[in-house]
Order: C-alpha cells, then structure tokens, then sequence
C-alpha cells in the first residue's frame, strides 16, 4: 500500500464495444505489470524480515532498512524523479529504471551484508518513483480520452491496490524457501517486461513527449540541465540521516554522537534543502501546493495511516514469528483480512467518494484503525488471533477501504490543475516518509525495551507495547488530522 502512488482516485466503466489494439493491451501489460510489482516491494520484506535478520546476524534496527530503505529511496527522490522525466522524457527513464530494479533485486537476493542490502533497496525505491506515477501519465497521453483510458485506469488501480497482497502471499510462501527468492523473484519478471517495453512503450514523437502534462505550457518545463542535483541529495541525506539516528539510539544513547550526531546533521540537511529550494528559480516543490490546508491535511493523513499499518506489521511480524514461532505463510495470511478488502473495493472508490463526500470517509477511515489499534494494546500474550488479531486487522483493512482514495482526491482538490501534478508527487513524498519514520521509531522502541537474553517469551511480548503504544499514537495523530480537516470543511476555509 506504501507503494501505490498518484493512483486515481475514481475510474468508471468501460462499455463493452470499447476495443483495444493487441499493441494497447501489451502496454497495458507493461505498464500495469511493473505497477503490480512496484506496489508488492514492502510487504515481500515484511514477512521475510525475521529470515534475514537471523540469516544476516542482523537485529531488528539494521533489518528495518529493508523497508524503510524502499521508502526513503521512493519518497525522498520522488520529487526528483519527476524533474528527471519532465528532462529526458518518458520511455527513455522508464526504460532505465526497469533495468535499474532488475540489477538491484539481484544484487539484493545476493547481499551477505546488510548495507548492501539496505542500498539496493533506496536504489529499488527510487526506481519505482520514476516507473509509477511515470506509467500513469503515459496511459493519460496513450489511451484515447473516453472508455478506453477509463478501462486503462481501472486496470492499473487494480493492479496497484493488489500489489501488497500479491507481495504478502508471495513472501510467505517463498520465504518457506529462503527469504533470497522473495528479492530475487522480481529481476526476471522486470526484465520481460523491459523487453515488451522496447516495442510498446511510446517514443516523444508517438505520445505528449516526456515533459510537462497534457494542457502545461511551454514555459513550465524547468530549464535544460535544471535537474536540482543538490536539492535532491540533500533531502535524501537528511532522511537517511534521520531514519539511522533514530534507530541508533537504543545502541548508543542520547548523548552519542552516532546518535544524536546523526539527529543534527538530519536536522541540518533537511534545513538545507529548504534553503536551496527557496533559493532556486525552479525548485522541486511547488510551494504554492504548501498553501492549500486540503493538501497539509491529506498528507499527513495519509503519512499517519500509512505510517501506523507498516509499524504494526512490523511488531505483529516479530511478535509472531521471532515470539511465537509462527511460520511466513501463516503470518501472511493473518495479514490478509487488513490487506485483500482494497483489493476487492478499489474499483469502486471513487463511487463511494462521491457518495459521501472525501472529508467524512477520512475521518471514519482514520477512527477504525485506531480503535484496532486500542483493542491490540489490550490483547494479552499469547495474542489470540480471532479475538485480538483478526479484528485490528479488519478495522485496519476497513479504514483503508473508506479513506485511501478519499486521501488521494482530496489531497489536490483545491489546487489549480497546473499543479496538481506537482502536488501529487508532494503527497506521495509525505506518505512514503511518514511510513520511513514510522517503521524506524518501531524499531528503536522494540530494541530499546527488549529484556535480557533468556526471559520468557511473555516479557518480550510485554516488550512490544511501547512499539504498539507508538502506533496507536500514530493514528491517533490521524484521526486528529481528519476531525481537523472535517471542521475546516463546515466551518469554511480561514
């Protein structure tokens, strides 16, 4: 789900006399195909964790850079990424990052060191930024307007929605094996799909060329060889620095500065890239996007439910296979009732936002999560899956059902459409922080309160409650933010 960006928010569908050429529906397959593999990447780490940590000799602060790693490569070159396309068009970086993904599932599946893996997974991410929102603009300029793009649309969303879910069964079931193939799996399958993007995927002359978005003027087209260098490595260093001094505390304290050292020097880059993007003629933010409360409000949001579900897979993991010794496939499957309900609802969200209007699904999106979360903290060890497990699961699975899309369309409704574009890649750079900050606060709390080697199973279990007090904190700050945003709406703007 950390992986699904600038999805649209509502498809309609297709009449049946609506027919594709064998070339379209290949893109398609393309495009909707690397969309699928892209969405999978976090959840095939997730079960697999306790298999790397124990096969790495890692602990459980080095072993969340597999997911936080993606994140950080996804959200902290999103912006980036979308200055490379508008620069060296479409296929040319779509190409590019598919071979990029490829040779990092790899290098990955055969890293006997946990930097190694850690890199190819930021390199994964950043790939994924470009090919994801990338595919999207190319089916808006190759599929006819009308039922054609609409059918195109849906299939994607699918595809998208149902990514995390594939990625859950498929780890559980290929970490049985070893937890190699669930990075591995995905370099042959890129790789076709390369192949087939050779021949199907648009040239500049066959689609709206790789720069600005249908109805953009000449003049939004940043200036050749403006690709923000700077900006950019200074707000991946800052997140990469954030995520590490986070996870460096429990080993070294406060007043190390492996720890708090890294704290400030995040500080300081992030402060920097604020200064080089206010300073530049062309930054990667369009700061006006930072006006609109519709967008603050989404993006945190969102940032908060994302965040909060990726740190509770992240406890429940290894509650349930380090704690309680369940098997992968087991805990995949106990993961499915909060992850297979968008798979089933996604092509008709935007129904249901009409409905009921974005502000009022984000709210109850928001309120059911966090009453899981509540009913978790008060599960007892052993956790008991059909009365403390299966509903948080079903109340996490419920509020995504009501508020992802809701999140999605209400996030640039108050922005102009020249730069909604602009705004999207903004909100999805939110997102995929909060998830990063998350998972690697988890992290540190279940590191920082783990008893000494040899206690029984409950007082580790009893361990993890300050990690699920943090994301109950989480979506509690989520719920915050939809109530905000629901009164904004009947009060009116300020």
């Amino acid at each position: 789900m950390t992986s699904s960006p600038l999805l649209p928010s509502h498809t309609a569908p297709a009449p049946a006399h609506a027919r594709w050429s064998p070339r379209m529906w290949g893109l398609l397959v393309v495009l909707a195909g690397n969309m699928l593999i892209d969405a999978l990447e976090v959840s095939v780490a997730l079960v697999a964790l306790p298999a790397i940590g124990t096969d790495l000799g890692a602990p459980l602060t080095a072993m969340q850079w597999t997911i936080t790693g993606f994140a950080v490569g996804f959200g902290g070159l999103m912006l980036f990424g979308a200055r490379a396309v508008a620069l060296l068009g479409r296929r040319r970086v779509y190409l590019a990052a598919l071979v990029g993904f490829a040779a990092a599932s790899l290098v990955g599946a055969l890293a006997e060191d946990p930097s190694l893996l850690t890199a190819t997974r930021v390199v994964k991410g950043f790939c994924a930024a470009l090919t994801a929102p990338t595919g999207l603009a190319i089916i808006a300029t190759a599929f006819p307007e009308g039922p054609q793009r609409n059918r195109a649309l849906s299939v994607y969303t699918l595809f998208g929605a149902g990514g995390f879910t594939a990625g859950l069964l498929l780890s559980g079931w290929l970490t049985g094996f070893s937890w190699r193939l669930t990075f591995a799996f995905p370099a042959p399958a890129v790789l076709v799909l390369f192949v087939l993007g050779l021949r199907l995927i648009p040239g500049a002359g066959e689609e709206n060329g790789g720069g600005p978005p249908p109805g953009a003027t000449a003049g939004d087209r940043p200036p050749l060889r403006r690709y923000g260098f700077a900006s950019a490595a200074a707000f991946l260093a800052g997140l990469l620095a954030l995520v590490q001094g986070i996870t460096s505390v429990p080993a070294h304290g406060w007043a190390d500065l492996r720890s708090t050292g890294l704290l400030a020097l995040a500080a300081g880059l992030l402060a920097l890239f604020s200064a080089l993007e206010r300073a530049s003629a062309h930054p990667l933010i369009r700061f006006e996007a930072l006006r609109s409360r519709a967008m603050i409000c989404s993006a945190l949001g969102a940032a908060c439910l994302n965040g909060s579900y990726l740190g509770l897979l992240f406890v429940l993991t290894h509650q349930l296979q380090s704690l309680a010794g369940w098997s992968p496939l087991r805990t995949a499957a106990a993961f499915l009732p909060a992850a297979a309900p968008l798979v089933v609802t996604a092509l008709f969200s935007g129904r249901i936002v009409a409905r009921f209007g974005a502000p009022r699904l984000i709210a109850a999106g928001a309120l059911l999560p966090f009453a899981g979360y509540l009913l978790l903290l008060r599960t007892p060890w052993p956790p008991a899956y059909a009365t403390g497990i299966l509903p948080t699961m079903l109340l996490v699975g419920a509020g995504f059902v009501l508020s992802f899309a809701a999140l999605n369309s209400q996030a640039t409704s108050q922005l102009p459409p020249a730069e909604r574009g602009a705004g999207s890649g903004l909100y999805q750079t939110a997102v995929q922080v909060g998830a990063a900050l998350s998972v690697a606060l988890v992290a540190a709390l279940l590191t920082g309160s783990a008893p000494p080697a040899g206690a029984a199973p409950a007082e580790f279990a009893e361990a993890c409650r300050p990690a699920l007090t943090l994301v109950a904190a989480v979506g509690g700050l989520g719920l915050l933010t939809a109530l905000t945003g629901l009164r904004s709406r009947r009060t009116g703007p300020p």
